[in-house]
């Protein structure tokens, strides 16, 4: 089954009780059942509800893995992935990340004994120094949030197995659409669902995708046990989401190719980050592991200060400021105020995070358009 039909078909079908083509929303805290312990496959809604059970077959397919499991926010499920961790534990994670991962890692779990490591990627080879008996996690975002940078899933996860640690990748940015690190060897998938899966800002939401029969028991019985599930209301508008996430990602990639060469070429702009470029570091790994490149940049200016930043921020019509990206909507950021301002300073300017940078979640409107509203706000 070719993507493009999974989006539409795969783990989903006709409601078995009405024939609704669209999964109906099993809006119930609990079931009935005929006797104790004899139902019909749902007991409690924090265990298991027919919308979320559709949603989480359908994202399982997508990311050509057996076993899907749906939470509240992104975060949510990253949390359950550290939870399959014991004190004195280590993970190493790298050290361009989104900011709430970040503040995860270190303000939560670090006060329960798990060490963490923020480790450059883009060697693979720089890994296995940091490699010790207590490492259990390696945490893999890419592209990374907001330096667009390209780690090579398939060599880490090499060694990785050579040393029989569990890895996950973080792959909100590219969606399976674009990449699918479980064929790349990666043990589980992380999606914050709020961006390109959802793909019209209006739900929050959290995925975590395995094969592993075991790893996916353990992290069901998290699941329940936290509670931290999305509602079905939440999962219906995935499934509507997930419908068109091959054509507005498609679309987004187009804009957001068109849009880097602009910024390239643009006298006011000093460095633009967008693994399409040739002059990109990791072009020719996005090239071999991704369909395509995605529909995120970032772009430094000339007029390398917060101020000039803002001024471009507070100048565009069709980019929106806002948090969050992924939307049919193209959005505007400031990463070292916003999206990633629990990073210490210190660490952001370490890896290329200056308070100039500007990041883009490209949309799917006209590029036309777009193009010219950054322009004008380059201008300014």
């Amino acid at each position: 089954m070719k993507f493009g039909t999974k989006v539409i078909h795969a783990g989903i079908g006709p409601d078995p009780t009405t024939g609704a083509i669209m999964t109906p929303i099993y809006q119930t805290s609990t079931y009935a059942q005929e006797s104790p312990g004899k139902n019909k496959g749902f007991e409690y809604s924090r265990t298991q509800n027919p919308t979320r059970q559709v949603l989480e077959n359908n994202l399982a397919a997508l990311e050509n893995g057996k076993h899907g499991l749906c939470f509240g926010s992104g975060l949510a499920a990253i949390a359950t992935v550290l939870q399959t961790l014991n004190p004195g534990d280590e993970v190493i994670s790298t050290n361009d990340l989104y900011g709430g991962t970040y503040r995860l890692f270190t303000k939560i779990f670090g006060r329960f004994g798990i060490k963490i490591h923020f480790v450059g990627m883009e060697k693979p080879s720089d890994i296995e120094q940091h490699i010790n008996k207590n490492t259990k996690l390696i945490w893999i975002e890419t592209p990374t949030n907001p330096m667009l940078n390209i780690i090579d899933i398939e060599a880490v996860c090499n060694i990785a197995k050579k040393h029989k640690i569990i890895t996950c990748v973080d792959n909100t940015f590219a969606t399976p659409y674009l990449q699918t690190p479980l064929d790349l060897g990666a043990d589980m998938v992380m999606h914050s669902a709020t961006k390109y899966i959802g793909g019209h800002s209006d739900v929050v939401h959290g995925a975590l995708i395995c094969k592993d029969d075991d790893l996916a028991k353990e992290l069901r019985f998290i699941q329940n046990s936290v509670g931290a599930v999305p509602g079905p209301q939440d999962c219906f508008l995935l499934l509507r989401g997930i419908k068109t996430l091959h054509l507005r990602v498609q679309r987004a990639c187009e804009n957001a190719a068109a849009i880097a060469d602009f910024l390239l070429g643009h006298h006011k702009v000093k460095s633009v980050y967008y693994p399409g470029l040739e002059s990109h570091k990791g072009h020719e790994i996005a090239k071999r592991q991704m369909s395509d490149f995605g529909a995120m940049i970032s772009f430094n200016l000339k007029d390398d200060t917060r101020e000039a930043a803002f001024n471009v921020l507070e100048n565009t019509h069709y980019f929106t400021l806002a948090e969050s990206l992924g939307g049919v909507e193209s959005l505007i950021g400031h990463p070292a105020s916003m999206t990633h301002a629990s990073i210490p300073r210190e660490e952001r300017l370490a890896v290329g995070l200056t308070d100039s940078l500007i990041r883009l979640s490209v949309g799917i409107e006209d590029v036309e358009d777009l193009i010219a509203d950054l322009k004008h706000a380059l201008e300014q």
